[in-house]
């Protein structure tokens, strides 16, 4: 059960319970490469969730004839929590790739080493980028080749007005959400992990980036509003990664940004919408503050 799983094991769990609802499709698996285009993986991670699938009796597997044998129980999934959407997955794996190379104008990104790095299919890598790319902070060039553009004042100026009418929005919304709604106990979940980080701050204080980027994409998706949540991947990108571009007082900041969010959350659970505002707003200041502290000192050429 453990083949293929070890770096991209939520690539592998997702693709694999894409793979099981092909299943109620189909009497018979397609080959190995067009199993792993239509699910936008590599062959290996193709390789794994077949042998899985006929070791627990779903398949039996000889050779290229994979014959569907019984139909998927709800057991044989994986928990959503576990399966991130692959889009997701190839944007933190990007994101480690900038922050490693120093994030830096000029720096060169390669699809087919991301889509090998991450195990998926360089046509989803090929997607995300382009999607990306209409932000203008990245442009492609030839022979799979893209270019990280300089990240400008203006630019993330630009950028936190747009965060804060979608944010404010999409807070309100949050609060009217019924109480049965999962995102409750979503929320409850995140503020448990958050007094966990603050407890033991001087040593995890660089795992800050994640947990903010999951707390603000919960309270995006309480939009509804697929423009504000997809949106959300530059924010993303820009927002919760830049903690990391500039290492000067990063535990300090993010300690104070953790107080931040545990008065967000509280505001949140209230239900009181001037709460909420107050809480959001000082936030999404901070933020604001630190996203331009991070900025380069724009060169000559550079004015904008």
């Amino acid at each position: 059960m453990g083949q293929g799983m070890s770096k991209s094991n939520n690539v592998y769990k997702d693709a694999y319970n894409r793979c099981l609802r092909l299943l109620d499709e189909t009497r018979s698996l397609p080959s190995e490469p067009e199993l792993g285009a239509l699910l936008g993986v590599s062959r290996t991670t193709v390789r794994s969730i077949l042998a899985r699938m006929e070791e627990t009796g779903l398949i039996a597997w000889n050779k290229r004839a994979k014959t569907v044998l019984r139909d998927p129980r709800s057991d044989d999934f994986f928990p959503e929590e576990e399966t991130d959407t692959l889009a997701e997955i190839i944007e933190r794996s990007f994101m480690r790739r900038l922050l490693a190379g120093g994030a830096e104008a000029g720096m060169q990104i390669n699809e087919l080493e991301l889509a090998r790095e991450i195990g998926v299919g360089t046509t989803s890598v090929r997607e995300f980028l382009i999607r990306f790319s209409r932000f203008g902070l990245i442009e492609k060039r030839r022979n799979s080749h893209w270019v990280l553009k300089g990240f400008t004042r203006a630019f993330a100026l630009e950028l936190t007005e747009i965060r804060e009418m979608f944010e404010l929005r999409s807070a309100a919304a949050f609060t009217a959400l019924p109480q049965d709604s999962p995102v409750w106990s979503d929320l409850d979940r995140l503020e448990g992990e958050h007094r966990v980080l603050a407890r033991e701050i001087a040593t995890r204080f660089n795992e800050f980036s994640e947990l903010d980027e999951r707390l603000h994409r919960l309270i995006h998706r309480a939009s509804r509003n697929r423009f504000i949540v997809d949106f959300y991947d530059v924010i993303a990108m820009i927002f919760h990664y830049h903690y990391q571009w500039n290492k000067a007082q990063e535990r300090e900041r993010n300690e104070v940004a953790i107080g931040e969010h545990l008065a967000y959350i509280e505001a949140l659970k209230s239900r009181d919408l001037g709460k909420v505002d107050a809480a959001c707003r000082k936030h999404l200041k901070s933020a604001r503050q630190t996203l331009l502290t991070s900025i380069p000192e724009s060169r000559p050429s550079q004015k904008n």
